[in-house]
């Protein structure tokens, strides 16, 4: 029979993927580690509040109820939305409210108009309280300064308008799930290449397949369907355990799941990247751990996993809007809620993109065959 490497990265890739749901790291890592903490935080609900609040154009941000709710450490103000992209956002719930300040005129009401979103009523209710307070206390102002006059009026010091936006319910799990299903590509991609190649390298396997006909890349490529096949299967596993378990929103069905997994699958194979340069680095299988966690923690931490990266100081966010795994969660987030096609998302595939290219090159260059 006629030696053919296709069959040979198919044998490859089988035995392989045998191996890989054999190991427990590999399942607690890739489906149990992402379970557990959809389960926990779709009953919990979300930590780290933080209300997003659209400034409208024309808003005047010397207005002291403006300067008042800067001051409030949960309120995110949003600037760099169009008019239309706010009012979209709105609807959608990926923004609470949209404020808008007329200049402050003293001794005259203030012009406050606010819109909030019924996809967020729980976060509406709680920037409403916030500006309840801060009428209070610029009315309380208002009469000691006018207090020699009667018959003052409340009412008279800030001319309020509030109304409500229909919109799909944003629920926590809307927001965590794809953050999860991000850590476990992550972890996949990182410490699971890591590890299978260095393995392969310190005991000689990779030495014994080059007594063979079997080409390079035939390794290489074997071992990343393996990986790539067992997280898809793992990332479908987690979408529909959220779907039908806790409500997780799919706004196109099927084609929203099929979206999903080629984001996941670009994702992984970006993440893999990070795995073979620390294969190439380490010296032993005891480095792996540290030397993943520099690469993974960051991320996990930063990238809006757990909780949103606006609940973050300005500088921080930043650092946030740099990681790769903040742009896949964004994408993830988008495609699932917002109902966006892959074409909708190309900012976070270019990022993404510029990620594979600069972590391929560092693996080139790192990556050792024995």
């Amino acid at each position: 029979m006629q030696y053919s490497n296709t069959r040979a990265t198919l044998a490859i890739a089988k035995a392989s993927f045998r191996s890989i749901i054999r190991s427990p790291s590999a399942v607690v890592f890739s489906l149990a580690f992402p379970l557990i903490f959809i389960l926990v935080f779709a009953n919990i609900g979300g930590g780290g509040m933080s209300i997003d609040v659209g400034v409208a154009k024309g808003c005047d941000t010397l207005n002291p109820v403006y300067q008042a709710l800067k001051k409030n450490p949960i309120v995110h103000f949003i600037k760099d939305q169009t008019t239309d992209e706010m009012n979209k956002n709105l609807a959608k719930g990926s923004i609470d409210a949209i404020i808008d300040l007329k200049p402050f005129v003293p001794i005259t009401p203030l012009n406050v108009n606010v819109q909030y979103s019924k996809a967020s009523e729980s976060k509406g209710a709680i920037l409403k309280s916030a500006l309840n307070n801060i009428f209070y206390r610029m009315q309380s102002t208002q009469l000691e300064k006018i207090q020699s006059y009667s018959g003052i009026k409340l009412s008279n010091v800030v001319n309020l308008k509030e109304t409500t936006v229909t919109g799909r319910e944003y629920k926590y799990i809307d927001f965590i799930l794809p953050g999860q299903l991000g850590f476990s590509l992550l972890s996949s991609g990182v410490f699971g290449t890591a590890f299978v190649f260095i393995s392969l390298r310190l005991t000689m396997v990779i030495k014994r397949f080059f007594a063979t006909p079997v080409k390079k890349y035939s390794i290489v490529l074997g071992e990343a369907l393996a990986r790539i096949v067992f997280s898809l299967l793992g990332a479908l596993f987690i979408i529909m355990v959220g779907h039908f378990a806790f409500g997780f929103t799919l706004i196109h069905g099927f084609i929203t799941v099929l979206n999903m997994l080629v984001l996941a699958a670009i994702g992984l194979i970006i993440f893999m990247g990070f795995g073979f340069t620390i294969s190439g680095i380490a010296k032993n299988e005891s480095t792996v751990p540290p030397l993943s966690n520099i690469i993974t923690l960051p991320q996990f931490l930063l990238s809006g996993t757990f909780f949103s990266v606006t609940a973050f100081p300005t500088w921080l966010q930043y650092v946030s809007n740099a990681l790769p795994l903040t742009h896949l969660n964004n994408a993830m987030r988008k495609v699932a809620f917002e109902g966006a096609g892959l074409g909708d998302v190309t900012h976070q595939l270019f990022i993404l993109l510029i990620w594979g290219i600069a972590v391929y090159a560092v693996a080139v260059k790192t990556f050792k065959w024995e």
